[in-house]
């Protein structure tokens, strides 16, 4: 069963190995590394949450408060590096249904949230993530001859899957929301990376040449010195 993930991480490495090891399980992944981007998408109604305590901007408590008050039976795995009985005490009476402690090896992280998924699905079928996306409000996007699906967080050409990493959908999501517009590499790298990410712009150039690569149709433009633009058909 594909389940839709999000990980909330600031830690940048931890955050794509984590991706990883879930994205090897069939599931849709996607990373926030910080609160704010994260509490921007609770009304998404993932399957499940997975939460560091400790971010920036928002921490995981007071997301773990909104998630709940929206969609009080979505589970949620907190994770933490500081005082693990007391974070364990305190998520557990605020309503997350599992809590890691870190370090952790990303194995176990995926054997507990399987298990939590099956647990809390497992009775009946959990609702495809298309069909949560319909049920919000959200449409499927179409880029001819490719379609992208936002709430299942796939692309299809012909009815096929197109294989992306968790980065590579960001990206044409981002894309397909501001079609004809000129994006820069600052403004394609705060919203996929997050503000605390302070390495090369270039990751912006290798992340494109990675999707266009896949996506050999989709009609982006360079734009010397500065970054992308979707071309309007």
């Amino acid at each position: 069963m594909s389940y839709l993930i999000y990980l909330v991480e600031d830690e940048e490495n931890l955050n794509q190995v984590l991706a990883s090891y879930l994205e090897k399980e069939g599931w849709q992944v996607r990373c926030f590394s910080d609160g704010n981007a994260a509490r921007a998408a609770i009304m998404e109604a993932p399957h499940l949450w997975i939460l560091d305590i400790m971010l920036p901007h928002v921490d995981g408590y007071q997301l773990i408060r909104e998630i709940k008050a929206r969609q009080p039976h979505t589970p949620v795995i907190f994770i933490s590096a500081r005082d693990a009985e007391l974070d364990r005490v305190i998520g557990l009476e605020m309503g997350s249904d599992d809590y890691l402690p870190k370090p952790f090896l990303p194995r176990e992280l995926v054997i507990r949230a399987g298990k939590l998924l099956q647990r809390i699905y497992a009775a009946t079928s959990p609702p495809a993530a298309n069909q949560t996306a319909a049920a919000l409000g959200r449409s499927v996007r179409m880029l001819p001859p490719y379609e992208i699906d936002e709430g299942s967080r796939m692309a299809r050409i012909d009815g096929q899957k197109i294989e992306l990493i968790t980065k590579e959908f960001d990206l044409l999501l981002l894309l397909s929301a501001h079609p004809g517009q000129a994006l820069s590499r600052e403004q394609i790298l705060l919203r996929i990376w997050g503000e605390e990410y302070d390495g090369s712009d270039r990751v912006v150039d290798d992340l494109m040449r990675r999707l266009r690569k896949k996506l050999p149709k989709l009609r982006v433009e360079s734009i010397y010195g500065y970054g992308y633009r979707l071309v309007e058909r």
